[in-house]
C-alpha cells in the first residue's frame, strides 16, 4: 500500500528538536521511539546508539546529526503525541533525551542521495527527528568523490565500505595515532599495500596513461623503520627494496648515506657545533673540500693549489674585516701570516716555475717580518698595496700549481660533491689554522674522528664513489617503476640514527624540489615515519646549540609545511602524540585514530582537530584492536572503521609476546646464545664444545 512522503517520514520519526545552537542540537525522544532495536528502517538496527546518525528534514534535504550522548530526564507526567492527558497520580516518568553534533547535509539526487559537509540551513525548535534508511546511511558513510582505495568497513553503519581518495589521504599528510598494540603498524602497512593493489587493479582495466597494459604502478613509498618491523610485511613484493646496516648476505641491501651528502646544518647538529666558534670553520672546510674534489688527480701540486686557494679566501676575509690595516685589530695577523706561508714554502718535488713562485712569495713574507715593528703586542700594520702584492704572489703560486680561476667561483658548501672523511678532517684543521680558530676545534675534532672510525656505521657513511643518480634511482625510484623502499634503522647506533634520518629526509625533499623545478610538475612520493616520536620529538627552540635530534625534527617540520607543494606527503605513526612536534602535527589534515588511553594524548588530539568532533573522540579509550576513527581531509565526516585484515605474513613484526604459550610449552623457543654472541661480536661460528 502506497504512502505519502509525509506519512513515510512520520513512520521514521523518533523525536523532536528542543534546543539548537551552531554546534549542538538537543532532541526529546518520543515515548514510542525504539528502545533497543529499530524495525522501521528496512532492516533491524540498534537504536539509540552512541556515534550513530539521525536526520532532521529541512528545506534543502536532511541535516545529519551524530549522536554524542543519551540521557533520561524525569517528568511528573508522560508526554505522548496528540494527547494532553495528565496523570492523576503524580509519579516521575522517564523521558529520554539525546544530543547531536551536526555534521552535514544529505541532499536528494537523481540516483539516490549525496552527503555534503557543513550546514546550509539549520532546523528549528519543534522539527521532527527521523532515522535514516539503509540507503541513506550508506550515502552518508560512503560519501566523497574519487573513492578509490578500500581500507575497511564501518561497524556502525551495517558494515558499509569505507573507501578513501589517496590524493586527499597522502597529499596533505596523515597521522596514524594510537597506543601500542592497537593496530597502528598493520594500518600503515595496509594503507601502503591496499593503495598499490588498487592502482594495479585500475591498470588492469587498460586505463594507464601511455596505453601500455603493463600493470606497472608508478608509485613511490619510502618507509623509515626504526624498529625493523616492516621487512617481513613486504617480503612478498619483488619491487620492495629493503636497506639495513652491516648486511651479511640475505635479501637486504646495505644502507648507504655517505658523509658527502651531509650539509652544514647536519654536520653542526651532529658535532653540536657552536654557531659562534665552530660553524664558520665547518662552512669553510666544506667549501674547501668540495671545491678541491671537483678536479680529479689529487697530486701534491693539487693539494698545494687547494691550500693556497683557502689562504687567499681567508686573507680576503681578514681584509674585509680590516685586521691588517687597523693597529688594534691587526694583533696576531703577522704571526698567522707566517704560519700560512710556512705551509706553502714546505719542500716538495715541484716544477721549476712553481718553486720560483714559492721563492718570491717567501721573500716577500720575510721582508714583511724584517720591517715588523712594535713591542710584540701591536703588530705591524699593512698597507693596501702590501696586501695586494701578497694576494698577487699567492695567485701566482696557485696557478703554477695547477689551480684554475673557476675554483674561486661561489661554491655551495652544501652541494653533494663527493669527498673522503680523511680529506674533511684535514680541511677542518687547515681552515681552523688559517681562520685562527684552532683553539676552538678541540672539542669538535674528537666527535668527527670517532664517527669516521666507528665500525658500526662505516659501511653506511664511507662511500665516496657512489653516484648521486644511482642513490636517487635506488631509494626514491626509477623511471616508471613501482618503488617501495624500507629503510631499517634498527641496527644504527642511537647517537647517529637521528642525523642519518635527517640526511635521508632532506635528500628526498630537495630531490622533489629539483624535480618540480626541471619538469614543472611534481613527483608524487610518500614518506612514512614509523614511531614518529623518534624523529619529530618536540624541542626547546631557545637552545643555542642544535643537536642531531633537533636537526632531524627541523627537517621534518619543513617537509610538513612545504612538502605538499612538491608532491611529498607524510605519513607519521606514533603511540605518543604529546611528544611530537606541534608544528608537524598541526600540518596533518587527516587522522586515523586507534585506541588512545593517555589523558594528555587525548587532550592534545582534541586541541589539534579543526572540527567539532567531541562525540566520536570520546570512544577512543575503548576502541578494540584493529578499530580506528578516520577523520579530517580524507573523510567527508568522522567515521569509525574496522580496518581490513592483513594475512599473518603481511603484518609488520610487532605482535604481542606470547608469554603463556611459551611458558606452557605450546610454542618452542630454542636458545643459542653462542650464535647471538658471535653475531654481536663479529666472530666466526664456534662449536658449543669450544
Amino acid at each position: 500500500m502506497a504512502t505519502t512522503p509525509i506519512e513515510y517520514l512520520a513512520s521514521l520519526r523518533i523525536g523532536t528538536v528542543e534546543y539548537i545552537s551552531p554546534d549542538r542540537i538537543e532532541v526529546q525522544l518520543d515515548i514510542e521511539s525504539p528502545e533497543s532495536v529499530a524495525l522501521n528502517t528496512g532492516t533491524p538496527r540498534n537504536f539509540p546508539r552512541i556515534n550513530g546518525y539521525v536526520m532532521i528534514p529541512v528545506d534543502l534535504g536532511f541535516v545529519v546529526g551524530q549522536v554524542s550522548w543519551i540521557t533520561i530526564q524525569r517528568s511528573p507526567y508522560p508526554k505522548r503525541r496528540g494527547f494532553q492527558d495528565f496523570g492523576l497520580i503524580d509519579l516521575p516518568f522517564p523521558l529520554r533525551k539525546m544530543e547531536l553534533q551536526p555534521v552535514g547535509t544529505l541532499h536528494s539526487v537523481e540516483d539516490g542521495y549525496k552527503f555534503k559537509r557543513g550546514l546550509e540551513s539549520f532546523p528549528s525548535v519543534g522539527d521532527i527527528v527521523i532515522l535514516p534508511t539503509d540507503e541513506q546511511l550508506c550515502s552518508i558513510v560512503e560519501s566523497g568523490d574519487n573513492r578509490r582505495v578500500y581500507i575497511g568497513n564501518s561497524p556502525l553503519v551495517g558494515n558499509a565500505k569505507v573507501m578513501i581518495d589517496p590524493d586527499r589521504l597522502f597529499g596533505r599528510h596523515l597521522a596514524v595515532l594510537g597506543n601500542t598494540g592497537s593496530g597502528k603498524s598493520c594500518s600503515v602497512a595496509g594503507l601502503i599495500r591496499w593503495s598499490i593493489e588498487s592502482a594495479r587493479e585500475k591498470l588492469a582495466d587498460g586505463n594507464n596513461a601511455d596505453g601500455n597494459n603493463n600493470n606497472i604502478v608508478n608509485s613511490r613509498f619510502i618507509v623509515l623503520d626504526p624498529n625493523g618491523e616492516y621487512s617481513r610485511a613486504f617480503a612478498d613484493k619483488p619491487n620492495a627494496n629493503i636497506y639495513t646496516v652491516n648486511v651479511e648476505g640475505g635479501t637486504e641491501k646495505q644502507l648507504e648515506v655517505p658523509l658527502w651528502f651531509w650539509n652544514t646544518d647536519e654536520w653542526c647538529g651532529f658535532t653540536k657545533a657552536s654557531p659562534k666558534t665552530h660553524r664558520t670553520t665547518i662552512v669553510h672546510s666544506l667549501k674547501s673540500v668540495r671545491s678541491g674534489n671537483i678536479f680529479e688527480g689529487q697530486t701534491k701540486e693539487r693539494d698545494l693549489a687547494n691550500y693556497v686557494r683557502v689562504i687567499i679566501q681567508a686573507l680576503q676575509i681578514e681584509v674585509k674585516e680590516g685586521a691588517p690595516f687597523e693597529r688594534k685589530r691587526s694583533y696576531g695577523f703577522h704571526t698567522i701570516l707566517m704560519k700560512w706561508c710556512a705551509g706553502v714554502v714546505a719542500e716538495g718535488d715541484f716544477s721549476a716555475s712553481l718553486k720560483a713562485a714559492i721563492s718570491v712569495l717567501d721573500e716577500k713574507v720575510r721582508d714583511f717580518h724584517i720591517h715588523r715593528s712594535g713591542d710584540g703586542f701591536i703588530d705591524y700594520t699593512y698597507s693596501r698595496k702590501d696586501i695586494d702584492d701578497l694576494i698577487r704572489l699567492l695567485n701566482k703560486v696557485f696557478h703554477e700549481a695547477g689551480g684554475r680561476e673557476d675554483e674561486f667561483l661561489p661554491i655551495d658548501e652544501d652541494s653533494p660533491i663527493p669527498f673522503t672523511g680523511e680529506n674533511f678532517v684535514r680541511s677542518i684543521e687547515a681552515n681552523a689554522e688559517i681562520l685562527r680558530t684552532t683553539d676552538y676545534i678541540v672539542t669538535l675534532m674528537p666527535r668527527i674522528k670517532t664517527l669516521l672510525t666507528d665500525v658500526r656505521v662505516k659501511k653506511v657513511i664511507d662511500n665516496n664513489t657512489l653516484k648521486l643518480s644511482d642513490w636517487l634511482d635506488s631509494y626514491i625510484g626509477a623511471n616508471n617503476k613501482e618503488s617501495l623502499t624500507i629503510i631499517d634503522l634498527s641496527l644504527l647506533p642511537s647517537d647517529v640514527t637521528s642525523i642519518i634520518t635527517a640526511v635521508i629526509a632532506r635528500m628526498i625533499f630537495e630531490t622533489q624540489q629539483r624535480y618540480l623545478k626541471l619538469n614543472k610538475q611534481c613527483l608524487p612520493t610518500v614518506l612514512v615515519m614509523e614511531e614518529a616520536h623518534y624523529f619529530v620529538k618536540r624541542y626547546n627552540d631557545d637552545i643555542e646549540n642544535i643537536g642531531p635530534t633537533t636537526q632531524c625534527c627541523k627537517i621534518f617540520e619543513k617537509i610538513a609545511r612545504e612538502g605538499r607543494k612538491f608532491g611529498l606527503g607524510l605519513v607519521l605513526s606514533s603511540q605518543r602524540p604529546s611528544e611530537l612536534s606541534p608544528t608537524v602535527l598541526s600540518q596533518c589534515n587527516s587522522f586515523l585514530l586507534h585506541r588512545i588511553s593517555n589523558d594528555r594524548d587525548q587532550e592534545l588530539i582534541h586541541r589539534l582537530l579543526p572540527d567539532n568532533m567531541r562525540g566520536i573522540l570520546r570512544e577512543m579509550p575503548s576502541l578494540p584492536s584493529q578499530y580506528a576513527v578516520l577523520l579530517g581531509w580524507a573523510s567527508e565526516l568522522p567515521v569509525m572503521v574496522k580496518m581490513r585484515t592483513l594475512r599473518e605474513e603481511q603484518r609488520p613484526q610487532s605482535n604481542d609476546p606470547d608469554y603463556w604459550d611459551v611458558w606452557t610449552g605450546k610454542q618452542r623457543r630454542n636458545i643459542d646464545w653462542i650464535k647471538i654472541a658471535n653475531e654481536w661480536q663479529k666472530k666466526k661460528e664456534e662449536s658449543p664444545e669450544n
